[in-house]
């Protein structure tokens, strides 16, 4: 049952990640841009490692149908697109204020919600598998939650809500995840192939990420030297997936 500790564990590590918008404002602009822009590069190459030197190849192990968890990846992929198709919708059109904060910031804590429980999910399966899987996971998700979370909080504050329900809601919609390693932890032993499901999903998630999300931000930056950093942040990520086979 060691691996219960350990999932609950980083689950909650990753919902107290939440917070970390606060920082912030104690940071200068040009600093603060710097941290979260070799983040992002590290966390585009941690999650794609993870994906597919621990996932892919954990799912494919326990079931031999390739097509079954080709599809399982797929939904992944197509799952995470509907999730931020849901975030950035908007049908509010009443004049942003403190009193009535913007919908795309009641979404966006809609959608980051539904996006960690199924990371919870992700979370509470690996570990039930190995340990060294469950925490390779999550520091991939960790990489890349830190700038999410302070892009979130960003979000939040610009929708007209104070700094302290920010964190709040924040906050709330990160301990989704706990709830989700929890289902997966309750449910993925009375239910066969759901941790195969969950784990070939996780990596079509993490792929979608990283493709959609991550990489595209690298590429607003043209400049030769920023770039190069970039492309040592995305290796330095795939590197830490790679080291973290020995683990297991």
């Amino acid at each position: 049952m060691s691996y219960l500790f350990y999932a609950l564990a980083s689950v909650f590590i990753i919902s107290l990640l939440s917070l970390v918008g606060v920082f912030t404002l104690f940071f200068k602009k040009d600093k603060l841009e710097k941290i979260i822009f070799f983040l992002v590069s590290f966390s585009a190459g941690a999650l794609l490692g993870v994906a597919i030197l621990h996932l892919l190849p954990e799912a494919i192990s326990q079931d031999n149908s390739i097509i079954k968890i080709g599809i399982y990846f797929l939904s992944g992929i197509l799952s995470f697109f509907i999730l931020e198709k849901i975030v950035h919708w908007r049908h509010c059109h009443i004049r942003t204020s403190k009193k009535h904060p913007h919908s795309f910031g009641i979404m966006n804590i809609v959608g980051d919600g539904i996006h960690n429980f199924v990371d919870g999910l992700i979370i509470g399966s690996s570990y039930i598998i190995s340990i060294p899987l469950g925490i390779t996971t999550t520091i991939g998700m960790i990489a890349h939650e830190i700038p999410q979370e302070i892009s979130d909080f960003g979000v939040l504050l610009y929708a007209k809500f104070t700094k302290k329900k920010a964190l709040l809601f924040n906050f709330l919609s990160a301990c989704l995840a706990i709830l989700g390693t929890i289902i997966a932890l309750i449910l993925t032993g009375q239910i066969e192939g759901l941790s195969t499901f969950l784990i070939a999903f996780g990596a079509g998630g993490f792929v979608y990420i990283a493709g959609s999300d991550l990489i595209p931000e690298l590429h607003k930056e043209t400049k030769i030297k920023k770039s190069l950093m970039q492309l040592l942040g995305i290796i330095l990520g795939i590197l830490f997936a790679i080291f973290a086979l020995f683990l297991e």
